[in-house]
C-alpha cells in the first residue's frame, strides 16, 4: 500500500523549499556551495501583509533577503506623511547601510504582502563581502543606484511642481497594453496614497490629477487599471509644466 503523507509534512516540505537564497541578486556571483553555507547562518521568518519588518531609528543591524513577497521601504515626515523610497521584491535585499556604518535604521520597511525573509548578522554580512569581492561590488552598485535616485528626487523636488511629479510617476509606471495597439496602461494601479508617497505630495493632489486626466480624455480608470489613452499628451503635459516652471524662474 502507498503511504500518504500528512498535510503537516507537506507544509513543512514547502516551507523548506522556500528557505533558499538561490536567486538573490546580491549572491549572484556565488556558487551553490557558498550559498548553502550562507543559508545555514540565516534566521528565517514569515512576515504577514502590513506588518513592520524594521523601523526607522531602531538598533537592528541585520541584512535581510526577500525570498518571497514584496516589502515597501518608506519614511515619514513629522506630520506623518509617507515618503516612499522603494519596493523590494523576491531576490532583493535591504538593511545593508546599517550593517556597514553601524548607525540606526534610516527607513521603515513594511510587508506589502505575506513575505518569506532571511536575515544575517552584520558580522556575517561583513565576512561575506570580505571573502567574496564580487559580492561587495554588487552591493556597491546598489548603493550607487540609491545615490543617483536620491539626486534625481532632490532635483525633482527643487524644480518640479506637485502636478509635474505625479505626471512623472505615472509615466514611469505605464506599459504597452497587451490587448490594444497604440494604448498604454498601469496595472495594478497603486493607491493614491502610494503614488503620493512616491511623488512627495498629498493624496488629494493625486486625486485631482487623475480626475483632470480623466475629464480631458488622457486616461481612464477601470477597477485596478489606469488606461492611458493619450500617452503623448501626458508627456506633453509634463513638458509644458516644466517649461512654465523654467519661465517662472527667469522672471
Amino acid at each position: 500500500m502507498k503511504s500518504t503523507r500528512s498535510g503537516i509534512g507537506i507544509a513543512a516540505d514547502a516551507q523548506r523549499a522556500e528557505q533558499t537564497l538561490v536567486g538573490s541578486k546580491m549572491l549572484a556571483p556565488l556558487d551553490r556551495a557558498a550559498i548553502t553555507k550562507l543559508e545555514s547562518h540565516c534566521t528565517w521568518k514569515i512576515v504577514h501583509e502590513g506588518e513592520p519588518i524594521v523601523t526607522r531609528d531602531s538598533d537592528s543591524r541585520d541584512v535581510f533577503f526577500v525570498v518571497k513577497g514584496r516589502c515597501r521601504i518608506v519614511n515619514y515626515s513629522p506630520s506623518g506623511r509617507e515618503v516612499a523610497y522603494a519596493i523590494a521584491g523576491a531576490g532583493e535585499y535591504f538593511g545593508e547601510m546599517a550593517a556597514i556604518d553601524g548607525l540606526p535604521r534610516s527607513a521603515t520597511v513594511v510587508a506589502l504582502e505575506d513575505c518569506v525573509l532571511a536575515s544575517i548578522t552584520p558580522q556575517s554580512f561583513k565576512d561575506l563581502i570580505e571573502q567574496h569581492p564580487k559580492v561587495s561590488f554588487v552591493v556597491m552598485e546598489k548603493l550607487v543606484r540609491i545615490v543617483r535616485t536620491s539626486d534625481d528626487r532632490i532635483m525633482d523636488l527643487a524644480t518640479l511642481s506637485a502636478y509635474q511629479r505625479v505626471y512623472s510617476e505615472l509615466l514611469k509606471l505605464i506599459k504597452p497594453d497587451p490587448v490594444r495597439t497604440d494604448s498604454w496602461l498601469i496595472y495594478p494601479l497603486p493607491t493614491q496614497a502610494q503614488i503620493a508617497a512616491q511623488a512627495s505630495t498629498t493624496r488629494e493632489t493625486v486625486a485631482r490629477v487623475l480626475s483632470h486626466l480623466s475629464s480631458d480624455g488622457v486616461a481612464e480608470r477601470k477597477s485596478k487599471t489606469l488606461y492611458v489613452r493619450q500617452v503623448e499628451r501626458l508627456r506633453q503635459l509634463c513638458e509644458k509644466a516644466s517649461q512654465q516652471t523654467a519661465k517662472a524662474d527667469e522672471h
